[in-house]
């Protein structure tokens, strides 16, 4: 069972100030933490259910420190509504500063706010293979518990940088090709793409901020074929990714 100190300071960790207060972030459920486990991030602890522990005995075995705990324990000190496996509390990871090689392709995020959003698009990155996503300062947190959850594991292997979005793009303005998300954009399916550069993609309400789209050399647009008037970020990041990749 959890005591209530230990409750207090993984409930602490759901507040970002916590977080950077302490360096470290919870992650919930199996698929989750079983990808934990297996980065290179370091684990401070694991709370784990009878069965979960008679499950994965093998990976448990190889020196974490875990204590057996009930799954209304889980659910009391974590965020999800039913947790029948595993919580765990882990150091974040120190990044070192991004330098781009001549034929890298980077996502670049300005004010994504909705960490729902922000999670599934770095899951996007690791499917395509992308290493790197860069966020304005103003994105949700990439700790956030629910930006952890909704990444289902590709947080241990994708690099989030946090930065000031206009300085670093006109930083590489004149190497690399930066296309910006835009309806005013010209259309994807006419464009000969290959993945190499970096590709901006704005806020859910908003779009591309002015001083990030001055830096963009190539404005770019899904084109609609029915009556939406726009779509979730994280499905067009997606829909351009694929394209860029497809004859890669």
């Amino acid at each position: 069972m959890f005591s209530k100190a230990v409750v207090k300071y993984v409930k602490s960790l759901q507040v970002k100030k916590y977080r950077s207060q302490h360096q470290a972030f919870v992650v919930e459920g199996a698929k989750s933490v079983l990808e934990l486990l297996q980065s290179d991030f370091e684990v401070q602890h694991l709370f784990v259910t009878e069965s979960f522990k008679q499950e994965h005995t093998a990976i448990l075995a190889k020196g974490f420190k875990y204590d057996i705990v009930t799954e209304k324990d889980l659910v009391a000190a974590g965020t999800f509504t039913s947790n029948n496996a595993v919580l765990a509390v882990a150091s974040m990871r120190k990044l070192q500063p991004l330098r781009l090689q001549e034929k890298d392709f980077v996502i670049a995020l300005d004010d994504i706010r909705d960490p729902g959003n922000l999670g599934t698009i770095i899951r996007i990155a690791d499917w395509y293979g992308i290493e790197h996503v860069v966020c304005s300062d103003t994105c949700a947190d990439f700790y956030n518990p629910k930006v952890i959850s909704a990444t289902m594991g590709s947080f241990t292997r994708i690099k989030v940088h946090y930065l000031n979005l206009p300085e670093w793009l006109e930083q590489h303005h004149s190497k690399y090709k930066i296309y910006g998300a835009s309806l005013a954009g010209e259309n994807l399916h006419h464009m000969q793409l290959r993945p190499e550069g970096i590709v901006v993609l704005g806020n859910e309400a908003n779009g591309i901020r002015p001083e990030v789209a001055r830096q963009v050399n190539q404005l770019i647009k899904i084109p609609a074929f029915g009556k939406a008037e726009s779509l979730n970020v994280a499905t067009a990041t997606a829909i351009i990714i694929d394209n860029f990749k497809r004859n890669a």
